[in-house]
């Protein structure tokens, strides 16, 4: 099973976002985990690769199961770690092969393109206390299909 690892910057009630090139939607700068990395060196490592900056203060916020379906069959599964940070040391990159890095603000994440899950997972991280928790269910052209999510609050 794949792993993989993104990492959000919210600082200034702004998010530093990544606009891939191949559907135009916006994700959290990330991508996939080398073996026997761990998962916040891995969203650290990925965030660095395509920022060209060091996030400050990542932490995890949300472990998903990402699945696509066809006819009722499952066709592709992987597991998502997202990171959730608050600044960030150096200057962004404007774009790279990844796609464009842009900042927005915070609501701008209900409504630009991105595929549903990340819109979930992606406005908890920016908005909600504690951990989140879910399956995302897609179609092979990325439709949400469905999705169940739990959450668990911050215990200090």
């Amino acid at each position: 099973m794949q792993r993989i690892a993104n990492l959000l910057i919210c600082k200034d009630n702004k998010v530093l976002l990544l606009k891939k090139p191949r559907r135009n939607w916006y994700v959290a700068p990330g991508g996939k985990m080398e073996e026997g990395e761990s998962i916040l060196v891995s969203a650290v490592r990925e965030f660095t690769e395509e920022t060209n900056t060091v996030p400050i203060n990542p932490h995890l916020k949300g472990i998903y199961t990402m699945v696509i379906e066809e006819d009722g069959k499952r066709i592709d599964e992987w597991m998502l770690f997202t990171f959730i940070g608050t600044d960030i040391e150096g200057t962004p990159y404007k774009e790279t092969k990844e796609g464009v890095l842009e900042w927005h603000p915070v609501e701008s994440l209900q409504h630009l393109p991105m595929a549903e899950g990340d819109r979930t997972n992606l406005l908890f991280a920016v908005k909600e206390k504690g951990m989140q928790y879910g399956t995302f269910v897609y179609t092979p052209e990325f439709s949400l299909i469905s999705e169940t999510i739990q959450q668990s609050g911050e215990e200090i």
